[in-house]
């Protein structure tokens, strides 16, 4: 159950995380809310590992896990709904869509009292699920069980790090022949300058899976001189980034190196050599016009590919080809399920059934980015 539940409050956490900076959140004044609701379900993430190994002897915990998974299951449905109401609101009132005092502004006062009752009502529930989880939380149950985080907390944009591709077959044809495609066309550009190829979609569908593909592919290994992958996230400190680009191609850095002293660092280790950039999870340009574009000039020739959610980002950066992802389908998630299950999951995944195929995908995507 634990690789199936723990992927599955990551799906809400990204999910809860998505919908705080959108401005259906703001609309129904439940950031709060939510930002609350992540938290705990950060919180009580740590300590599925152990609380699955105890669950097998220990009916209480077992019983523990079945009330948590009942309560995410009623989490994802809730975000869903929330989302959906946010945007009606938005949609009849788009002039002034980040306002909760203007909801009611040039409407009847019929639709207005409508309005304040669906944010009521979405509120009331949101808080409801929050109570419910913090008894989870207080149980006496999960006041016995290990942190098995090394860190202590699980962070979304930060939880993900270079990780071993998946296995061959591994979530079925369509990132095969996605992922043969975009390697023929680095190696069609290999010799340029500077070529910039993005892979984009929503999250949670797969575009890092697809990356570390390319990524680990033999043609592109065989190549390049240097190889580096950076996860840069939505916050990133660009002296940390810029070491990690260089703790990557096995340049040591020295203790209190400025960006400056960086760049010229990576240029002159990458000077007349071939360099292949993956950056991960890019939300804003300017991690590469801003920090990363000169230092990268020096190379004799360099291929970037970048994941973002944005496409207007791609078209900041400059990208030459953009490739989008949609949601796997639910055969495809299924395989990955099935395929990548513990010994003791079987009917953890059974009970995936009866729940909706659209909860299936967000699981198998979450467990994907988890890998």
């Amino acid at each position: 159950m634990a690789t199936i539940l723990f992927s599955f409050i990551g799906s809400c956490i990204q999910k809860i995380q998505d919908i705080a900076m959108e401005e259906a959140a703001l609309i129904l004044g439940v950031k709060k809310e939510l930002t609350d609701l992540q938290r705990r379900m950060k919180q009580i993430q740590c300590f599925i590992s152990d609380a699955e190994q105890r669950s097998i002897k220990e009916s209480a915990v077992n019983n523990w896990l079945g009330e948590l998974r009942d309560a995410m299951y009623d989490a994802d449905n809730i975000i869903d709904l929330a989302r959906f109401k946010g945007n009606n609101l938005l949609a009849d009132h788009p002039s002034s869509p980040s306002r909760k005092s203007t909801v009611c502004r040039g409407c009847s006062p019929l639709s207005c009292i409508a309005n304040i009752q669906t944010r009521r009502e979405i509120a009331a529930q949101i808080k409801s699920l929050n109570k419910r989880i913090e008894r989870i939380s207080k149980d006496d149950i999960f006041l016995t069980l290990k942190n098995t985080t090394p860190t202590g907390e699980v962070s979304v944009p930060y939880c993900r790090k270079t990780s071993p591709i998946v296995e061959p077959n591994l979530v079925g044809k369509e990132i095969i022949y996605s992922s043969r495609k975009l390697v023929d066309l680095v190696l069609t550009h290999k010799e340029n300058k500077s070529y910039k190829l993005a892979i984009a979609g929503i999250g949670g569908v797969g575009k890092t899976t697809l990356a570390q593909k390319i990524y680990n592919d033999k043609k592109i290994k065989g190549n390049f001189n240097k190889h580096a992958w950076i996860c840069v996230s939505q916050t990133y400190s660009e002296v940390s980034l810029l070491k990690e680009v260089l703790r990557n191609i096995g340049v040591h850095q020295e203790q209190g190196e400025t960006v400056a002293e960086l760049k010229r660092k990576l240029a002159e280790e990458i000077e007349d050599k071939s360099f292949f950039l993956v950056l991960d999870d890019v939300w804003q340009s300017r991690v590469w016009t801003n920090l990363l574009k000169t230092a990268l000039h020096a190379a004799t020739s360099a291929v970037i590919l970048i994941t973002t959610r944005d496409d207007t980002v791609a078209m900041e950066i400059g990208t030459e080809h953009t490739h989008r992802v949609d949601l796997m389908s639910v055969e495809v998630a299924w395989e990955l399920l099935w395929r990548s299950m513990n010994i003791g999951e079987e009917k953890e995944v059974q009970n995936l059934k009866g729940i909706g195929n659209e909860i299936v995908v967000n699981v198998a995507a979450s467990l994907l980015q988890s890998r």
